[in-house]
């Protein structure tokens, strides 16, 4: 994705792109990136952008679309939603026509016109069939974010700024692992410790400001409410915690916490492991960057959990998980959280 932007940047516009997957906020910010590179104004970029949708348009009509002559510029945008529902024609044989015709427009694109295709998630099966199979150099994926925290730290370099290891920890606890909601919080953060003067490194009382969770009921206590194997500060912190950001929200979040958090413990729990180099032992565990430096925590934490502890704590919070997600009937969102301490403790 670097790259991309970079050629984009450069004014390297290529005349097709296939973007596809669910994060739509780097969809959309790359889409604006190249409207950028092509026009030279926003009323030009405004009178020759047309944003079509899939489902209105078979590949045949996209392709005449695409081989019209723009008005007064010499390019043109032409963006397609739901591109993965593309209409299909009547019939086999005019399917195969349209299919063809798209895959001689592909091959030899209109030099006047750049055409993004936007698609959500793609079959991988549908992958392989037109006209997908025809993007495949054209084809950029956009996956759920799995690593926030790796994500989180590339958006804040690309500012000019880095986390602190305790302030990226809040962060990824409490933000959801989307690329809408971490940008949008990194820039706020920013704008916010920005006051502070030139030192560019967001801490942790920013992202607990800016956030805001209480500096004394937060996951991090929890999480030392844990090793300490204290049901009554557990139920108490985590019930705080609900008040403070809703009852289901609150849940959910110390949830996702608590599911790394035992993940973590759980691949720790193998000798083999343990013994390795802290920077190796990072890795498995899925802490990148600065984050390494909690690698000390949980090998602390490995004195007071086992093997069994880490898996009765899994399986209890798939199940808390799966209530939440209302596929298993519960009285409310207190009794869902002081039965799962419960099992975490017992």
């Amino acid at each position: 994705m670097d790259a991309l932007k970079k050629n984009i940047l450069a004014g390297t516009i290529a005349p097709v792109y296939l973007f596809h997957g669910p994060e739509s906020y780097l969809k959309e910010e790359l889409a604006g990136m190249i409207k950028t590179a092509i026009f030279s104004s926003e009323s030009d970029a405004a009178c020759n952008t047309a944003i079509l949708y899939g489902p209105d348009l078979t590949p045949g009509e996209l392709v005449s679309k695409a081989s019209e002559y723009p008005m007064f510029t010499p390019k043109q945008l032409i963006i397609v939603r739901q591109f993965e529902k593309i209409k299909k024609p009547a019939t086999k044989e005019l399917q195969k026509q349209h299919e063809e015709k798209f895959s001689r427009y592909i091959q030899s694109p209109a030099e006047f016109t750049v055409l993004l295709l936007d698609a959500d998630q793609i079959d991988k099966k549908e992958v392989e069939k037109p006209p997908f199979s025809t993007l495949k150099k054209y084809r950029y994926d956009f996956p759920a974010i799995k690593t926030p925290e790796l994500f989180a730290s590339g958006r804040a370099k690309a500012s000019g700024w880095s986390f602190e290891p305790d302030a990226l920890k809040a962060f990824t606890a409490y933000i959801e692992p989307s690329a809408r909601e971490i940008c949008h919080e990194i820039e706020k953060i920013i704008l916010y410790a920005s006051a502070r003067g030139s030192q560019k490194s967001i801490t942790a009382a920013d992202v607990l400001d800016c956030v805001g969770i209480s500096r004394s009921y937060n996951v991090f206590e929890l999480e030392k409410a844990l090793a300490e194997r204290s049901l009554r500060l557990c139920s108490g912190i985590s019930l705080m915690i609900m008040e403070q950001e809703g009852q289901k929200e609150g849940l959910g979040n110390i949830v996702r916490f608590l599911a790394t958090f035992y993940i973590r413990l759980w691949k720790l729990s193998l000798p083999e492991v343990r013994q390795l180099p802290q920077a190796e032992i990072a890795k498995i565990l899925g802490m990148y960057g600065k984050q390494e430096y909690f690698v000390k925590n949980y090998l602390t934490y490995t004195r007071s959990f086992s093997l069994q502890d880490a898996e009765r704590a899994i399986t209890a919070l798939k199940e808390t998980d799966a209530a939440l997600k209302g596929l298993i009937p519960y009285p409310d969102e207190k009794y869902l959280l002081l039965r799962l301490m419960q099992k975490l403790l017992g």
